[in-house]
């Protein structure tokens, strides 16, 4: 194990469902490598792994908020002290960096301690609710929330919190909430999100957004961040007037009729073969799992376990408030909505998008040629968002989004290419030659976005 023992600096990496340590190798030697041993304390708590992400983002924010807590009084106790703290969450694993931030607010730590970065990789803040409709949103908004135990629950917004009458998500937003005010402490405040090939966690929820202005990628004239390759997208300009193409020909769209036919007739009949036996091994697991994980959360709550972590359980409302629920979220099969808003029912573009877009980039504009420029790539980014209608969200993703927003969190979509699961690719989740696009995430991110 490397000597930090010089390092003032400790950075906590969460992973996701399902996941260890393990698969944030590639973060935890690209931070090394920038930094060295002294700049950095880096750990990966272990609290969370496997199964035991199925017990709730509640229970598994107390479990990591414990492991650091630890962790920095066995550092005290050798003389080591730290002075900051960085959070980095990837997936489900950044829901739990957030809800951990706000313990350790409540706590004091963050009063003891700068908070320097927080920063989260394909997580889904606004939720997993698909807002697709048809047989694939019955089965995944209905099943899903039923094979994850509380986490599923907490993911898909059917829960209801304490005595809020409201979803954990959706606490976890509130302005007045721990959470916000200590999310609201860090220097450096980032997400980011996948825009293709990611289908656990969909852009609008990674990137907090309303709009998918990439839904028809081969219209959109995508402006990719100089210097990193076509994988990083302007956070504050994501695309540029429309190129002129010529017409395709008929034979070339009969060639790619032909292409899209070769590779997914075959996948169809090994998904027919495959899917039924997999569901069933699958649902039978998480049948046992959730049982499993029901059971641990009710040790959780009492015993050993119940006196250990009870001191976790703080008011999570600066004010006592009860807020009114805009629905009932225990029945989820009350959420199936049109994949989306007319325009009629509601405004169609983030507020956030556009008033970021007109000042970053009117600030660099040099000259009144400039300000023209910057004005028409503007528009043209405007008129890409207001052509994209609102997904069908609940009220309470809405709200989401917006208090987020209001926080001031950088942005940045990411395309993927070079490999379908771009979830594990952002990541680098292991050595393959498909994540390398995970890579120039990274760099990206230690050059623009994590302070020691």
């Amino acid at each position: 194990m490397p000597d930090s023992s010089k390092a003032d600096h400790l950075c906590v990496l969460v992973h996701g469902l399902w996941g260890n340590p393990s698969h944030l190798d590639y973060i935890v030697s690209a931070l090394r490598d920038r930094y060295g041993n002294d700049g950095l304390y880096i750990l990966c708590p272990k609290a969370n792994s496997g199964n035991y992400t199925y017990d709730g983002i509640e229970l598994g924010g107390e479990r990591l908020v414990h492991e650091v807590e630890e962790t920095l009084e066995s550092l005290a106790e050798k003389g080591q002290k730290i002075t900051k703290i960085s959070v980095v969450g990837y997936s489900l694993g950044g829901l739990l960096a957030r809800y951990a931030i706000g313990l350790l607010n409540a706590r004091g730590w963050l009063d003891k301690l700068e908070p320097m970065n927080f920063t989260t990789f394909a997580t889904p803040h606004v939720g997993v609710r698909t807002p697709l409709k048809g047989y694939k949103d019955q089965i995944f908004n209905v099943l899903g929330p039923k094979t994850i135990s509380a986490s599923g629950r907490q993911m898909w917004l059917v829960d209801s919190f304490r005595d809020t009458g409201r979803p954990l998500l959706g606490i976890m937003a509130d302005p007045e909430s721990i959470f916000i005010t200590g999310l609201k402490k860090f220097r450096q405040r980032s997400v980011y999100a996948n825009i293709v090939n990611d289908r656990l966690v969909l852009f609008y929820t990674s990137g907090l957004s309303k709009v998918n202005p990439f839904r028809d990628l081969e219209n959109v004239n995508i402006n990719y961040v100089e210097g990193y390759e076509d994988v990083i997208i302007d956070p504050d300009l994501h695309v540029l007037p429309p190129v002129e193409r010529k017409p395709e020909t008929a034979a070339a769209r009969l060639w790619k009729k032909f292409k899209s036919a070769t590779i997914w007739i075959p996948l169809s009949l090994l998904l027919i073969l495959l899917v039924p036996l997999a569901s069933t091994l699958f649902l039978i697991n998480a049948g046992i799992q959730t049982f499993r994980s029901s059971k641990r959360i009710r040790m959780h709550e009492v015993g050993e376990n119940g006196e250990r972590f009870g001191i976790y359980r703080v008011p999570v409302l600066i004010q006592d408030v009860q807020h009114v629920v805009e629905q009932a979220f225990e029945n989820v099969n009350a959420i199936q909505e049109p994949a989306y808003l007319s325009n009629s029912d509601t405004e169609v573009s983030d507020e956030a998008p556009e008033k970021s877009t007109r000042s970053s980039l009117l600030e660099s504009a040099q000259n009144d040629a400039d300000v023209e420029s910057v004005s028409a790539r503007r528009s043209s980014t405007m008129e890409v968002l207001m052509r994209s209608p609102k997904l069908a969200l609940t009220h309470e993703q809405f709200g989401i989004i917006d208090s987020l927003n209001a926080v001031g969190i950088r942005k940045y979509p990411v395309h993927i290419q070079k490999h379908h699961h771009s979830h594990a690719a952002i990541i680098v989740r292991m050595e393959k030659d498909g994540f390398r696009e995970g890579k120039i995430v990274m760099k990206h991110w230690l050059d623009n976005e994590f302070v020691l």
